[in-house]
């Protein structure tokens, strides 16, 4: 299959309860073995913002043709964040934004975040967030919670990652991509069940869902074999491998 597959979800820097590193030359070769040509990468391990966002910065800079830089604020230091994203977007030039409401323990519709997705909207920014639902105690970001959001900030193009995760979790994000034209769904998720692009693409439709892998927290060899073994149409593969992606953060291919 001769396409661009574009990874939407791997992660730079040091992580140590997680064992991951900061070494570039193990990630380029895990993205070389999973047949990744280019990725969305964040660095959301530091609770100072813009040291992660630089740790990203270095990345893309080094191998401009692998990395794409994804800004990430956090809501803990309100008076920070506008500034930095101000400067993740100008002069670092990132496409999109990762947001974690784990780390805030705040769900996602808090009016904590709500001067960051003002600014956003004003700019009609992709903002990639967690989400998950795997019970009642499991509520930060449920993809319900991100349907009010999506109607509210209308020029965000939302993109829940993991798609809620479970199979309940699955069932509320192709709800709220069905209630709204600018939420896209992510397909990395530890929980894997079959069936589960599947149920994305003919929910959301092939346009609105995106491969990524969660790397390296997760191997991006069996991510992608989820999209490429899937039931559902060669077209729809190309589009969810990278078309989408691409077209997303306005990308040349």
């Amino acid at each position: 299959m001769n396409t661009p597959v574009f990874d939407f979800h791997v992660h730079a820097g040091r992580w140590g309860n997680k064992a991951t590193d900061d070494d570039v030359g193990r990630l380029l070769e895990a993205m070389d073995a999973a047949g990744v040509d280019r990725c969305n990468v964040n660095c959301i391990f530091h609770g100072d913002a813009r040291r992660g966002n630089d740790v990203v910065s270095r990345l893309v800079a080094a191998h401009p043709e692998r990395f794409v830089g994804v800004a990430f604020v956090t809501p803990h230091y309100p008076d920070e964040t506008i500034d930095e994203l101000e400067r993740a977007f100008g002069a670092l030039r990132f496409r999109s934004l990762k947001l974690y409401p784990t780390y805030f323990q705040r769900p996602i519709d808090d009016p904590g975040y709500h001067h960051i997705f003002e600014w956003c909207n004003d700019r009609g920014v992709v903002i990639m967030s967690h989400s998950s639902y795997v019970g009642d105690h499991d509520m930060l970001s449920n993809p319900h919670r991100f349907i009010s959001l999506a109607q509210q900030y209308d020029k965000v193009r939302w993109v829940l990652a993991h798609s809620g995760n479970s199979a309940q979790g699955q069932k509320q994000a192709v709800e709220a991509a069905q209630e709204c034209p600018n939420i896209y769904l992510e397909t990395c998720t530890s929980f894997g069940e079959h069936g589960t692009i599947e149920y994305l693409v003919k929910g959301a439709g092939p346009d609105r869902v995106m491969f990524g892998s969660d790397m390296p927290l997760m191997d991006p060899r069996l991510q992608v074999g989820r999209i490429v073994t899937a039931d559902i149409p060669d077209e729809a593969k190309l589009k969810v491998l990278g078309l989408n992606a691409i077209k997303l953060l306005g990308l040349d291919e």
